[in-house]
C-alpha cells in the first residue's frame, strides 16, 4: 500500500493506492463501489489479468483516503485525473463496480483509447419502490419541523451511519441520471451484471447495454457483488 497527497481545490487529500505487477506495460485501473474499498477489488481480481499492471485506489472518503468536503461525481473524476497525471500513469482499461463504475465511465469518456469494464454500475435510475417513496415523504415532512438530524432512521443501507460530509456526498451522487453520458461513450465496453442484483437491477444493465453502442453485456448469477465469484470469467472475456 502507498499513500500520496493530492492538492485539489486548495485542499490536500491523502489518497491510498496499491500497484500489483508494476513491471507490466499495460495498466488496469480498478475502482470500488460505494461503502467498499480497494481491498474488496483486490480480493476479486489480484490473481487475474497477470499481463496487466493493476492499480487499486481508495476513493476519497473510503478506505484510507480522506475527504475534506462533500464531493460530486465530477470531483472524484477530477481528483483521479490529477492523481494519474502526477503519477504519470497511462490507463489502458478502466474497471469499476457500482459507484466506481460510474466514475470509470466518466473517465473513459475522456480517455477514448482506453477500454471500459462496468460491474453492476450506477447511473441508470430505477423506479423507487412505494416503501422508499414513503420514507422520502416522511423525511421531508420532518425536515420542515427541524428534525432533519433523524436522517439515519430514513436513509438507505448505503447512507446509514455516514458522517455529515459523506452523507451530503451520497445525496449528491445517488440520483444522477447519466444516460446522456453513457450514450457518448465510444470506447469498447464490457458490461457484467448480477442477475439477482437488488441495488442496481438487471434492467439497468440492459438499458446501459442499449445506450452504449460499442458494448457487450454479460448477465451472471449472483447479487450486487457477483464479481467476487466470476472474476476469472470476467478476465477471460476481456483478454479473450
Amino acid at each position: 500500500m502507498a499513500l500520496t497527497q493530492i492538492i485539489y481545490e486548495k485542499n490536500t487529500y491523502d489518497l491510498s493506492y496499491e500497484i500489483i505487477h508494476p513491471s507490466q506495460k499495460k495498466t488496469l485501473f480498478i475502482l470500488h463501489g460505494w461503502g467498499a474499498n480497494k481491498e474488496l477489488m483486490k480480493q476479486a481480481f489480484a490473481k487475474e489479468f497477470p499481463d496487466f499492471c493493476h492499480l487499486y485506489l481508495d476513493l476519497p472518503g473510503f478506505g484510507k483516503s480522506n475527504i475534506i468536503k462533500a464531493f460530486q461525481s465530477k470531483d472524484y473524476v477530477n481528483i483521479i485525473k490529477k492523481f494519474l497525471k502526477e503519477k504519470k500513469i497511462h490507463v489502458d482499461i478502466y474497471m469499476g463496480h457500482s459507484f466506481g463504475g460510474k466514475i470509470a465511465a466518466l473517465l473513459a469518456l475522456e480517455f477514448k483509447n482506453s477500454k471500459l469494464i462496468l460491474l453492476s454500475n450506477s447511473g441508470i435510475l430505477a423506479p423507487k419502490s412505494l416503501k422508499i417513496r414513503l420514507k422520502i415523504i416522511i423525511f421531508k415532512f420532518l425536515k420542515i419541523f427541524g428534525l432533519g438530524r433523524l436522517y439515519r432512521y430514513f436513509a438507505s443501507k448505503d447512507a446509514a451511519n455516514l458522517n455529515t460530509i459523506m452523507y451530503q456526498t451520497f445525496k449528491n451522487v445517488v440520483d444522477e441520471d447519466l444516460k446522456d453520458v453513457f450514450s457518448k461513450i465510444e470506447t469498447k465496453t464490457y458490461i457484467f451484471w448480477g442477475i439477482d442484483d437488488q441495488a442496481t437491477p438487471l434492467s439497468s444493465g440492459e438499458k446501459m447495454h442499449q445506450i452504449i453502442k460499442n458494448s457487450q453485456f454479460y448477465p451472471l448469477e449472483g447479487d450486487h457483488f457477483f464479481f467476487l465469484r466470476h472474476s476469472a470469467f470476467i478476465a477471460k472475456q476481456i483478454q479473450g
